[in-house]
C-alpha cells in the first residue's frame, strides 16, 4: 500500500478547508422577511458561490412564487430540501461533558487542518446515530462533499470527504477518542519527580547509595 506524502496531504486539506462550515437554520424567510411559525414548512436552498456554499431558507409562499418551477441550473442552486421549522427551546443548563456533536461544532469552527480527519469521523458517527442526516452529496473540484442537517436544530454541516487511507484510520480513531475524553484542552502530562521538585523550589530528594557490605550479606551463597 502506498503512503501519501504528508506535505501534499496538508496542502490538500488546506485547499478545501473553506468547504467545512456550519450554517444555522434561519428564523425568518430570507425572501420576504416573515418570521417562521412553529411547525411551519420551509424550504432550504444551497448555492455554490465558489468560495463557499451559501444556505437560504424561504417560506412556502416564496418557494411557490420564485423557485418551484424550473431546473436547478436555471434557478442557480445546487441542492434543495424541505423541512419543518421548530421554534428554539428555552436555554438549558450548559452541558459540561463533551459530546460528539459539540466537539464537531468546535472543530469545524476552529478551521485547523489537523482536525479535518477527526471532524469527518465525528460526522459519520453522528450520521449512524441519526443525529445528522445526509441531505445531499455533491462533487466539488473532484472531492465528495456531504451536506448534513441536524434534525432538531436544522443546522447544516458542509463537510468534505478527506479520502482517508486505511493506514491512517487507527491514528484518527485514537485522536477522536482522546478528543471525546479530554476535549481540545487535554490535561498536561505529569512532570518527572525531579522536574516537580525544581518547579516547587525544593531540591530533589537524595537517593541513598546501597551499602556494599549489606548487599554482599544479602546475596545468596553459592554452594
Amino acid at each position: 500500500m502506498t503512503r501519501r506524502n504528508p506535505i501534499l496531504w496538508r496542502d490538500d486539506v488546506q485547499a478545501f478547508m473553506t468547504d467545512w462550515n456550519i450554517q444555522s437554520r434561519a428564523r425568518a424567510c430570507e425572501e420576504c422577511g416573515r418570521d417562521f411559525a412553529d411547525q411551519e414548512t420551509y424550504h432550504t436552498l444551497l448555492f455554490d458561490e465558489k468560495a463557499a456554499f451559501r444556505r437560504t431558507d424561504i417560506c412556502q409562499g416564496c418557494w411557490q412564487r420564485q423557485f418551484s418551477e424550473g431546473g436547478r441550473e436555471r434557478k442557480g442552486f445546487v441542492s434543495y430540501w424541505q423541512g419543518i421549522y421548530e421554534a428554539p427551546a428555552p436555554p438549558s443548563e450548559p452541558i459540561q461533558k463533551e459530546t460528539a456533536e459539540s466537539l464537531l461544532v468546535k472543530l469545524i469552527e476552529l478551521s485547523d487542518p489537523h482536525y479535518v480527519p477527526a471532524s469527518f469521523i465525528l460526522a459519520v458517527m453522528l450520521e449512524r446515530k441519526r443525529v445528522l442526516k445526509v441531505k445531499d452529496q455533491l462533487v466539488r473540484e473532484g472531492r465528495r462533499v456531504f451536506i448534513y442537517e441536524q434534525a432538531k436544530t436544522g443546522d447544516v454541516f458542509t463537510i468534505t470527504d478527506p479520502n482517508l487511507q486505511l493506514n491512517q484510520l487507527e491514528a484518527v480513531q485514537h485522536d477522536v477518542a482522546s478528543l471525546l475524553e479530554h476535549g481540545l484542552n487535554p490535561p498536561a502530562p505529569a512532570a518527572p519527580d525531579g522536574a516537580a521538585g525544581e518547579a516547587s523550589g525544593q531540591p530533589p530528594m537524595a537517593t541513598a547509595s546501597p551499602d556494599p557490605a549489606a548487599t554482599a550479606d544479602a546475596a545468596p551463597v553459592q554452594p
